[in-house]
């Protein structure tokens, strides 16, 4: 693709948060998801209110556990048509699923150690957009992140990391860096830098197409998941 292309691809993207521009993210995109259940959200603006909702739900402790009927479950066997693509890590207090309230064919969830990207995941993400019409990726960090802690130890102390955990700490360190001399809690704040950076990639790789993508955190303690803007 020449330079003019790909520079036409990105405007045609959203990433809403953490210090990037954002553009407007109620475009719909067409495709497979015409086929969708009218109840699910064809709109990134629709699919974002849907997890904002979903989440409230959560942290308040009123869950509602949609689509996980017998009936639901035999329609999704089907045919599937999910709403959004959450990127996020593998920690095992940040399931999307049960932190937005969601059901049976609603997510497309790919997780790694400090949702760090590769080839695999970008696949991922360009099979959801493309094949299944999903119109918004959602990059999800959150609060205490291990991964995010083991980059910052590294960029403050030098040592070496073993193993395949090197390519991880390594996708990190830029954050870890970036806000080391900023006001505040050093690993939370290479947390935020850290979602702003890969939301960044996402939205700036060319196959994404129309999809917006979206930063958020997650916070631990009171469960909420707070979706930046600039």
């Amino acid at each position: 693709m020449n330079t003019d292309s790909q520079g036409s691809a990105r405007g045609r993207r959203a990433f809403l948060g953490l210090g990037v521009a954002a553009v407007p993210v109620a475009t719909q995109v067409p495709g497979p998801r015409a086929g969708a259940p009218g109840d699910l959200p064809r709109t990134a603006e629709q699919a974002l209110r849907r997890l904002r909702a979903g989440n409230r739900r959560y942290a308040e402790v009123h869950a509602e556990h949609p689509h996980e009927s017998r009936q639901w479950r035999r329609a999704v066997a089907v045919a599937q048509h999910p709403f959004a693509v959450v990127l996020g890590c593998i920690d095992s207090r940040v399931p999307p699923e049960l932190v937005f309230d969601q059901g049976l064919g609603d997510l497309l969830v790919i997780r790694t150690a400090g949702h760090v990207l590769d080839e695999a995941v970008l696949g991922s993400v360009q099979y959801s957009v493309e094949e299944l019409g999903v119109p918004l990726v959602v990059v999800l960090g959150h609060e205490r992140c291990g991964a995010v802690t083991a980059a910052v130890a590294h960029v403050r102390d030098g040592g070496r990391v073993h193993g395949h955990l090197a390519r991880v700490v390594d996708a990190i360190a830029p954050a870890a860096r970036a806000s080391r001399f900023r006001p505040g809690d050093w690993v939370d704040n290479a947390v935020r830098t850290h979602i702003a950076r890969v939301g960044a990639q996402v939205a700036g790789d060319p196959t994404v197409g129309r999809a917006a993508v979206v930063g958020a955190r997650f916070d631990l303690d009171t469960g909420r998941v707070r979706f930046r803007r600039p």
